[in-house]
């Protein structure tokens, strides 16, 4: 009788519980009370699209800056070209015209940004034309290959650069947004690729800032429309949603590439993790060692070559062995190559360069005397263990053919001769005991005996009172 009003007051209770909880969240993402007008936000960015005097000389400055460091590869250096840069001001001009339909923006915006972009990679192809150092470091290589990660960076970064223009409370938020999109290493890598004649370096260094001011932008342009900013009055509702078309066009051509670096990336990176997995378990020799792989993955065509170091195995018996266990590792067709003692596997040219055959050299040279060293104890050791095993075994045997023996030990010595002490003979020496006279002729006997039954060349013979 009472189930139908129990129910109904778990109901409201559970519901009033999610309605709690519900306002809490909201509460603490709501927005307002802490975003500024749009016209001073729209202010503030069309302040930084210009780009005239002292923001010409700074983004050149800027530009020199993050040249020295990638010709130094300092990370530090370049971060703070990039706090120093003003390159965010028209990219984000870019993304506010677009949401308010305010074309003449648009228009200055990118006239801006490409004049930014052009004056940059001039400055940096002229700085790296006159740099004596024109090595390529890890900093500069790392701005050739985008991926898709680098969409997400600037699309993120563009987010976080358009909610803090728009408030009253900005902190750290913009430098941090141009150091984390890096826009200038970009341009100077081009810069680089262009003095050196790197077209790869141009190419990648130039889609990856294409990537970084789209998707800041089109960042920028979803924030302005999420913040509902009212657009400029217009009656070209047409050339309106061909703007909008063609930004959403660029936004998904832009990403395209980027999607197929990330993938080959990926691909590449569990190659070689595989192979470092296969090496580690499969290729195990007793007396010989890995001691470098390269696991290379060009178009379809999968390499593993191991150099290896110690005594030299059949290469083809190898190549069967091993070529069999590939695809427990997932390495199906994979070629294995081998360089044993600087020589390849095919008979090919040596792919070893100088300082591996110096270090290879080196190390046979040490094992060689050390193998030596180990030759010479254990034939020490065998000297030791005879004298001290073959004594209780003769010592039957001596007492039927020489009698007059009481007791007898034999030991390996030394005899340095006094006037050259540079002269020595080593000779195994036989100390007996006696219980009569033994004679020259039996001492003589008793040495051939001993030399005979021992395995040694010279045996001296001493009577022990």
């Amino acid at each position: 009788m009472n189930a139908v009003p129990h129910y109904s007051i778990c109901r409201k209770m559970v519901q009033k519980f999610f309605n709690r909880l519900s306002n809490f969240i909201v509460s603490y993402f709501s927005l307002s009370g802490q975003l500024v007008s749009q016209q001073e936000a729209e202010q503030n960015i069309r302040e930084g699209v210009s780009f005239r005097g002292t923001n010409i000389l700074i983004l050149i400055l800027a530009i020199f800056i993050a040249s020295l460091g990638l010709n130094t590869n300092s990370t530090a250096v370049i971060i703070g070209a990039m706090l120093i840069s003003p390159l965010m001001g028209p990219i984000i001009g870019i993304g506010l015209s677009i949401g308010i339909h305010d074309f003449s923006l648009l228009k200055r915006s990118l006239r801006n940004l490409i004049i930014a972009a052009g004056i940059s990679v001039i400055a940096s192809t002229l700085y790296f034309l006159i740099s004596p150092v024109n090595e390529s470091h890890s900093e500069l290589l790392a701005r050739t290959s985008p991926t898709i990660y680098d969409v997400l960076i600037g699309f993120v970064g563009g987010g976080a650069g358009i909610i803090a223009l728009g408030s009253t409370n900005k902190g750290n938020v913009i430098p941090g947004v141009a150091i984390a999109t890096a826009l200038m290493p970009p341009l100077c890598t081009a810069g680089y690729g262009l003095a050196t004649w790197q077209l790869n370096y141009f190419f990648g260094a130039t889609y990856l800032f294409l990537i970084n001011s789209i998707y800041i932008a089109f960042a920028t342009f979803i924030g302005v429309k999420l913040m509902k900013y009212k657009g400029a009055a217009t009656t070209d509702s047409a050339r309106e949603k061909r703007v909008r078309r063609i930004v959403y066009t660029l936004a998904i051509l832009t990403m395209l590439p980027s999607i197929y670096l990330t993938y080959r990336m990926i691909s590449e990176n569990n190659f070689v993790m595989r192979t470092n997995e296969f090496v580690a378990e499969e290729c195990r020799f007793p007396d010989t060692q890995v001691i470098d792989t390269k696991a290379t993955s060009k178009h379809g065509d999968r390499c593993l070559q191991l150099t290896l170091i110690g005594r030299r195995l059949p290469i083809d018996s190898l190549r069967l062995a091993l070529s069999s266990k590939l695809r427990f590792y997932g390495l199906e067709g994979t070629r294995l190559q081998f360089i044993q003692g600087g020589d390849d596997s095919d008979g090919r040219a040596s792919a070893v360069d100088g300082s591996f055959s110096d270090i290879y050299r080196i190390a046979q040279n040490t094992i060689t005397r050390q193998q030596s060293t180990i030759d010479s104890l254990r034939n020490e050791l065998h000297d030791t263990r005879a004298s001290i095993e073959f004594a209780p075994e003769i010592a039957p045997e001596l007492k039927v053919v020489f009698p007059q023996i009481a007791r007898i030990g034999i030991s390996t010595t030394v005899f340095s001769d006094i006037a050259d002490t540079l002269s020595t003979d080593t000779a195994c020496v036989a100390m007996v005991r006696l219980h009569g006279r033994l004679h020259n002729a039996e001492r003589r006997r008793l040495a051939e005996y001993i030399e005979a039954r021992l395995g040694v060349r010279k045996v001296e013979v001493v009577t022990i009172p």
